[in-house]
């Protein structure tokens, strides 16, 4: 069980970041981090819900001198234009994440996550952004959801972004990971809701059902510590466990009857982050897997194939929650849920 977080040595002094979806789970625990332990220029928190943004504000007011709120939707290109200007490094964490949601909606689902992705691109370069890294989804893998399916094409828009950007300073790469335990409205949180309303019986989709899981801290970390090391077109994996999604109910709510209801719309009964295919370009290093980009000419050092410092994997590996070698134990799981109690 992956509990240590991920080191980086990155150094934010004296740069401007800027974050869409910055008033989200992930994007508050970056901003947290950030703040405590760089002094950046400028940290540019972009989204679209004013409301939200006053509250962040006043939470971290303390540090005005170096936030701005900046009201926008990745929808939109030329606000991300402005918003991009003078900045060095752009964290993606914007999109339309909530499976059913996006079955029904698939038409905003690709405005926001395909669209948004090459406005993010476009923007990047025009400014002449230095570093953009997007937060992808192990539904990208194999996807059977429009979820799914728009963030893999979003994953591909952004390594192509490294072709667009040419002879520029401008990279991108993706970072994918699984279920965030305890970002907003996650399983977590719904299972709080039915512990204080006494609900006896507990809805389960399908008791063979696993995923793979992940805390915000170790998210924002991977996140940072991917930041650093990337030279374009990169897919980075983290070496995370899984959990059978009975079993992390059975967690929080033991003395509740199971009631199992069936998948629904969208949904898989195990979550892949590397595929079969995919595993010809991948390379295992030690707390990570790392997808390296199949057509790469826009880098000198691959073209001269200068390999990343991994192994290899074999040309059949998957990656999926139901294979993983490494499992989230009851015991560990309680002790990340106490760390986030005090979070919160």
């Amino acid at each position: 069980m992956l509990i240590d977080l991920y080191n980086s040595n990155l150094n934010l002094n004296n740069k401007t970041v800027l974050i869409t979806g910055g008033t989200g789970s992930f994007g508050q625990s970056f901003v947290k981090k950030v703040l405590k332990t760089y002094n950046p220029k400028r940290l540019i928190i972009f989204s679209r819900d004013e409301h939200k943004q006053n509250i962040m504000a006043n939470k971290f007011k303390e540090f005005s001198d170096c936030l701005r709120f900046f009201i926008g939707d990745v929808r939109d290109r030329d606000r991300l234009i402005l918003a991009a200007n003078d900045v060095d490094y752009i964290v993606h964490s914007a999109a339309l994440k909530h499976v059913p949601t996006a079955e029904y909606n698939p038409f905003e689902c690709i405005r926001t996550n395909v669209i948004g992705a090459e406005n993010i691109i476009y923007a990047a370069i025009n400014c002449n952004v230095e570093k953009t890294i997007a937060l992808s989804t192990d539904k990208a893998a194999n996807p059977v959801n429009i979820y799914g399916a728009s963030k893999l094409a979003s994953d591909k828009i952004f390594i192509a972004g490294n072709h667009l950007a040419a002879n520029s300073k401008s990279r991108f790469s993706v970072v994918r990971y699984g279920n965030v335990i305890g970002s907003r409205g996650s399983l977590y949180w719904i299972l709080k809701d039915i512990i204080e309303k006494k609900i006896k019986k507990v809805p389960v989709t399908d008791k063979r059902m696993t995923r793979f899981w992940i805390t915000l801290e170790q998210g924002v970390e991977f996140v940072l510590s991917s930041l650093n090391e990337m030279r374009g077109g990169e897919i980075y994996i983290p070496k995370i466990p899984s959990m059978k999604i009975v079993d992390f109910i059975n967690s929080l709510c033991p003395n509740e009857k199971k009631i199992e209801i069936g998948i629904r719309p969208g949904e898989k009964l195990h979550e892949t982050m590397i595929t079969k295919d995919d595993s010809r370009y991948t390379y295992e290093c030690k707390d990570r897997y790392i997808i390296e980009p199949n057509i790469h000419a826009w880098d000198p050092v691959r073209k001269k194939n200068k390999k990343i410092d991994g192994i290899k994997v074999k040309e059949d590996f998957e990656y999926s929650s139901d294979n993983n070698k490494d499992w989230l134990k009851e015991t560990e799981l309680k002790s990340l849920l106490v760390s986030l109690e005090k979070e919160y």
